[in-house]
């Protein structure tokens, strides 16, 4: 059991199944869906022991260690739902727990109904470290994390979801029924905390009917600095691909984001990705010319530029100079949109909002 484990799950199931767990029963279930291995034709009982998972989440109460036999109990009680189209489909996590008094171990089993969102995954999926989620203190955090980290790589760099859509996911329609409320005690904690402990923060901006608050824009970042895991190589995968070709894909990203002393999201570090056609030297290359550049407005979309037109470096010992001492076209606000190709459809523009300010919260 190790914190660098990777957790994998079908981006379906994260934006369309509502459940309403403790804290300790996502990071054991979360734990328990780490070990399953790509390879696996079907869930099979993972074993562990208990003191190994009290030690993975930092717990220092060995009473804990007694509370574990408990928490399964009431994850065995939990049903949730699954909405698919005109189905409902009612889940139970675990489908077994067993424990062998004496030897501290613990034997787990999903449901094998959770097969087709958690195992064989080739597209559309969301994968990343535990060691994102496993110092988190409120139990509306993971599940945050995740709703975010699926749409993590969306052309527009956020994703808009109806307050009430959010509660439901969250199982919090009735919790703190004042937005103010809602908003202080749930969604302004875990930014914190996403911003502490995990690979990506958030800024929020409130949408108004009227006035009232009726939908939440979450604008997703990288998150490069001061958090837990600082290596997540791990990102929503689009697209199908072996399960070698999906491993080697995320591992250059996360390549290119420690390139940049600027915070990449996983879209734009994909785009230089793919203009570079997979050749991080010569990434590595043009950034160092763009970042000596003087005046530059877009990094990402000046890089991509300088290597789509080869930018040279200045020959001898001359310092480079500004921007315009290069043979190249003058800066167009719209140019990274339309290098990052958000400008292809009315659904990839990114619009107005990526050039307004984002409110901080």
């Amino acid at each position: 059991m190790d914190k660098n484990y990777i957790v994998k799950k079908s981006n379906y199931f994260i934006m369309n199944s509502s459940y309403d767990l403790s804290l300790e029963e996502q990071k054991l279930i979360l734990t328990l869906a780490s070990m399953v291995q790509p390879e696996d034709e079907g869930f099979k009982p993972y074993k562990f022991k208990i003191a190994d998972f009290i030690e993975l989440l930092g717990v220092k109460n060995q009473a804990k260690y007694t509370e574990t036999p408990k928490i399964t109990k009431e994850l065995m009680k939990k049903v949730f739902e699954i909405e698919e189209d005109d189905t409902i489909i009612q889940i139970a996590w675990l489908s077994s727990a067993i424990y062998k008094k004496g030897t501290g171990m613990v034997e787990l089993e999903f449901s094998p109904k959770l097969k087709p969102y958690m195992m064989q995954l080739n597209t559309l999926f969301t994968q990343y470290k535990l060691a994102n989620i496993l110092l988190m203190k409120s139990k509306y955090s993971p599940r945050i994390y995740e709703i975010l980290k699926c749409n993590e790589f969306k052309k527009q760099g956020y994703i808009e979801i109806v307050l009430g859509d959010l509660r439901k996911l969250l199982k919090a329609e009735n919790i703190y029924p004042l937005y103010g409320d809602f908003k202080r005690r749930v969604l302004l904690p875990v930014q914190k905390e996403l911003k502490k402990l995990s690979d990506i923060s958030f800024d929020l901006e409130e949408i108004k009917t009227g006035r009232t608050i009726t939908d939440l824009r979450f604008i997703i970042k990288a998150n490069k600095t001061k958090n837990k895991a600082l290596n997540e190589a791990c990102n929503t995968i689009e697209g199908k691909c072996t399960i070698k070709e999906e491993k080697h894909s995320t591992e250059l990203i996360s390549m290119v984001k420690s390139i940049f002393k600027e915070e990449l999201n996983g879209l734009q570090a994909k785009s230089i990705l793919d203009t570079a056609k997979g050749d991080i030297s010569i990434i590595k290359e043009k950034y160092a010319i763009v970042s000596q550049m003087k005046d530059v407005v877009s990094v990402v979309g000046t890089v991509i530029d300088a290597i789509k037109r080869d930018y040279q470096a200045p020959k001898g010992k001359a310092k480079v100079g500004v921007f315009n001492s290069y043979d190249q076209r003058p800066f167009d606000p719209s140019l990274e949109a339309k290098l990052l190709g958000w400008d292809k459809s009315e659904d990839d523009e990114v619009g107005e909002e990526y050039n307004q300010g984002i409110i901080n919260v």
